[in-house]
């Protein structure tokens, strides 16, 4: 079918995607917004309704549905005073509720699932011309995503998914019914990818898969997802690497042998803890114990001392009573996390903790889920505090900083990914500037002392993006480092607001 983006006037359409969730998600819209381009659509400018807002939605946040009807209810009106808009809801959201949405939201044009991204535009039209709502959710995926075009929203950092799917039952989690059994990409098609999106300037990739660690089930070698880490050590001109999210239950050891020996793998580790009590983690249906995640936790600080590490707590789960969350902040003081992302317990509908006896109620869920977050910001601040007078190379950064206009600033992240404020210089989004850290917060670094800046293709490719003139100066982003004297200033553009969501994205459920 071809696909028609003229306006009734002929003007050429214009798109908006919403994304709610994951990184996955995150990565989809990109996708989405790719797919929608390259069908002759353009992004909406900012403040302007679009012709066609895709919400790409998430059932694993709570209250999804009611954020996604509410958002639809405020459209409404709109679209019924605009002729033509259009507005498409996909995601997991779509793929659970299907045909629900359409009745609960009847002026909904499109529904897709988590399979069939890739049928926006045709269902797009289909709708327009049908002049009814088209809902189109595929019980399997049907083509690998990567495989789609693709809108990277960074020019100096990408994700490259090398899974999707998940082979993992966890009591809590709705995503394997959603997102089906896991499917692997060859690894050639992943360095393939990555190659290209570093001769595209790109110096910084995330390997995306719910369960990263059993990548290579589908081809039979359980060590291929230490192998693929060795193979980015190989492609030039990458110069960070990381992953997201392992599964304690499949870490082996060499995958930390292949983080401690690849130069360019980053020593940053997001594992999900979920809980510290044995008996908890057993009515998760989660395959570890508690002295399983912490051996993990000293292996890795073993090869590589300097190593960040990162994770996911669920507080309240049903049955968890005050010594089962006493356990959990005994793994927490003993794992040292320079970061979690702590969630209440709510029930999801369609998973079988959502059964299960013994809810908390929320006022105790409330005042465990405090205690914790007060230890872990001891914590996050005692670690971070062990950073000052480190000479660290940070990744300068868009839209990390929300303050940054406020206190001439920019923003980016170490090497460990921690998030780190320095004195504003004249580089751009992609260069790397090194630094000494002055000052520590519970969830950032200050660094007022900069030693130097190094400009980069990937610098380039942001520069590029605006419309500007590239630099004169020759680049060598291997070895060019330019000492700094008195610093100029010099801000780069601040980052766009992003679309409207839930919250921001979170590390994916594994």
């Amino acid at each position: 079918m071809t696909v028609t983006t003229q306006g009734t006037e002929g003007a050429t359409r214009t798109y908006e995607v919403r994304t709610y969730g994951c990184q996955m998600n995150v990565h989809d819209s990109e996708r989405l917004s790719g797919l929608l381009e390259d069908a002759g659509y353009v992004r909406a400018p900012e403040g302007e309704t679009a012709d066609v807002v895709v919400f790409n939605t998430c059932a694993v946040r709570e209250n999804a549905d009611n954020r996604l009807y509410g958002n639809l209810g405020h459209l409404r009106p709109i679209k019924l005073a605009r002729e033509g808009m259009q507005i498409a809801v996909g995601g997991c959201l779509a793929q659970k509720d299907q045909g629900e949405i359409v009745r609960r939201a009847p002026w909904v044009d499109v529904v897709f699932g988590t399979h069939n991204i890739g049928s926006l535009p045709v269902l797009l039209e289909r709708a327009r011309i049908a002049e009814e709502a088209q809902v189109e959710i595929k019980e399997s995926l049907e083509t690998f995503p990567s495989t789609l075009p693709t809108k990277r929203e960074s020019a100096y950092a990408a994700w490259v998914a090398i899974s999707v799917g998940c082979n993992n039952t966890c009591t809590f989690c709705i995503v394997p019914s959603l997102r089906g059994k896991e499917k692997d990409r060859r690894p050639g098609d992943i360095l393939n990818e990555i190659r290209t999106l570093v001769d595209q300037g790109v110096l910084e990739i995330t390997l995306l898969g719910q369960n990263v660690n059993t990548y290579g089930v589908e081809f039979g070698d359980r060590l291929a997802f230490g192998k693929l880490l060795r193979a980015c050590g190989d492609v030039q001109g990458l110069e960070r690497v990381r992953f997201t999210s392992p599964h304690p239950a499949a870490f082996t050891d060499d995958v930390i042998a292949a983080m401690a020996e690849t130069p360019n793998v980053m020593h940053q580790l997001h594992m999900p803890l979920q809980s510290g009590s044995d008996r908890m983690l057993k009515a998760m249906r989660r395959s570890y114990r508690s002295d399983r995640y912490l051996g993990i936790i000293e292996r890795v600080r073993a090869a590589m001392p300097d190593a960040a590490i990162s994770t996911d707590i669920i507080v309240g789960f049903p049955g968890e009573t005050e010594d089962d969350f006493q356990q959990t902040l005994d793994v927490v003081r003993r794992s040292r996390f320079a970061n979690a992302f702590t969630f209440q317990y709510s029930i999801r509908p369609g998973t079988p903790a959502a059964t299960m006896d013994g809810q908390v109620p929320k006022v105790v869920v409330q005042e465990r889920y405090e205690r914790l977050v007060a230890l872990q910001e001891e914590i996050a601040w005692e670690e971070n505090k062990k950073q000052t007078g480190r000479t660290l190379e940070v990744l300068i950064a868009e839209g990390e900083g929300r303050k940054d206009d406020a206190t001439h600033r920019l923003s980016g992240r170490a090497p460990d990914n921690r998030l780190v404020h320095l004195a504003a210089v004249d580089a751009r989004p992609g260069d790397m500037v090194t630094v000494e850290v002055t000052y520590a917060a519970p969830h950032h670094l200050v660094a007022d002392k900069v030693l130097s800046v190094r400009r980069t293709r990937a610098g380039d490719a942001w520069e590029s993006r605006q419309g500007r003139p590239r630099s004169g100066q020759p680049v060598n982003e291997s070895v060019n480092t330019v000492s700094l004297g008195m610093p100029t200033i010099g801000r780069p553009a601040p980052a766009p607001e992003p679309a409207a969501a839930c919250a921001a994205p979170a590390p994916l459920t594994t």
